[in-house]
């Protein structure tokens, strides 16, 4: 399998250089942070408490998640919906569960077996799910930068709440047991402050075998 993993923070600008990246190679692109808003989602749907583990890793398995253009889960277009406050504020907790990262896991590398490969991005990519991708990058950019970002993609016009998140959910994200954030062995960290993203994608690609 040929995959390029893509890690970092909320903001660092991996989701829109990993879509770029895959276009430009035609390869398919996975957003691995819409599968655990995903779980999330669900137990908000059904009345989980997102703290509640057991309940948690218990329904994980059983739900039908499709992440491609449009979002479904359990046949029903979420796309919309896991990007809500609501959804944000208790994908921390979710993304947190043991349970809930090791069936993600296997379905992110079943995505990539069934295609030979992809664009993959995410907080444990090179580190946990492709640690032998043929490429290995973390971005990253300035707190002022990804709150700005962030900001304009949720569309608040609080960007001093939106670097609070941020910095809640970075905290929450490299000290959780189960797969923390962290730069993945051999990956190159990218700063994407001040650059455009198609300097990014041709630093990306430029790092292909």
């Amino acid at each position: 399998m040929r995959v390029i993993a893509i890690d970092g923070p909320a903001g660092s600008g991996k989701s829109t250089v990993a879509r770029a990246v895959a276009q430009r190679l035609g390869l398919d692109y996975l957003d691995t942070g819409a599968m655990y808003r995903s779980v999330a989602f669900a137990c908000l749907r059904r009345g989980i408490d997102p703290l509640d583990a057991e309940k948690v890793a218990a329904l994980a398995p059983s739900l039908d998640i499709e992440v491609a253009g449009r979002v479904t889960v359990d046949g029903d277009d979420a796309t919309e919906a896991i990007r809500s406050p609501e959804v944000t504020k208790a994908v921390t907790a979710v993304a947190a569960n043991p349970e809930v990262r090791a069936e993600m896991v296997r379905r992110q590398r079943a995505w990539a077996e069934s295609r030979g490969g992809g664009v993959v991005e995410g907080r444990d990519i090179g580190s946990v799910v492709f640690p032998q991708a043929a490429v290995k990058v973390y971005l990253t950019a300035s707190d002022e930068e990804r709150a700005r970002r962030r900001s304009h993609e949720v569309r608040a016009d609080d960007v001093t709440a939106v670097a609070a998140d941020i910095a809640r959910r970075d905290h929450a994200d490299s000290t959780r047991e189960a797969s923390p954030l962290h730069v993945a062995e051999g990956a190159t960290v990218i700063d994407t402050t001040g650059h455009t993203v198609d300097e990014i994608v041709d630093q990306v690609i430029g790092m292909l075998p």
